[in-house]
């Protein structure tokens, strides 16, 4: 067992992420909870997903923000090196070409974005649209 030292919560595997602090309201304390270069990528890969499906409801579902419609359509969290985008793994499988092409890392449902001022912003867009339009979702 594994007592986190920042939070006190106690896991079975040792340095377990996790969200430490009380879990965010809304995608708006999520958000704020994070140093100012974190904040202002996670404000970019919210953009261009509420720009790609203005349509769905933004909520925090897994301590993460979460586009909804009906179903999970996708989500993303900050992680220690890198955003975590999750668009579950028939979108992982679609876009492997060009999650390839990136260097990205990913593994079923998830795709490891590194902190960068050049976000794929087009890329996380389209996997939103066509999450949404397929049905396939996190």
């Amino acid at each position: 067992m594994w007592k986190c030292p920042a939070c006190g919560r106690i896991f079975k595997r040792k340095n377990q992420p996790h969200y430490c602090g009380d879990k965010p309201e809304n995608v708006d304390d999520y958000i704020a909870s994070f140093d100012e270069e974190i904040r202002r990528q996670l404000e970019m890969v919210r953009d261009a997903i509420r720009s790609a499906i203005p349509q769905a409801q933004e909520t925090i579902s897994w301590s993460m923000p979460t586009y909804r419609d009906r179903h999970n359509i996708i989500h993303f969290a900050a992680q220690k090196k890198h955003i975590g985008l999750y668009p579950g793994p028939a979108a992982v499988e679609h876009f492997a070409q060009e999650l390839d092409a990136g260097g990205y890392s990913c593994s079923k449902g998830s795709i490891r974005i590194p902190y960068s001022d050049s976000l794929p912003l087009d890329l996380i867009s389209r996997i939103a649209q066509w999450c949404y339009q397929t049905g396939n979702h996190a």
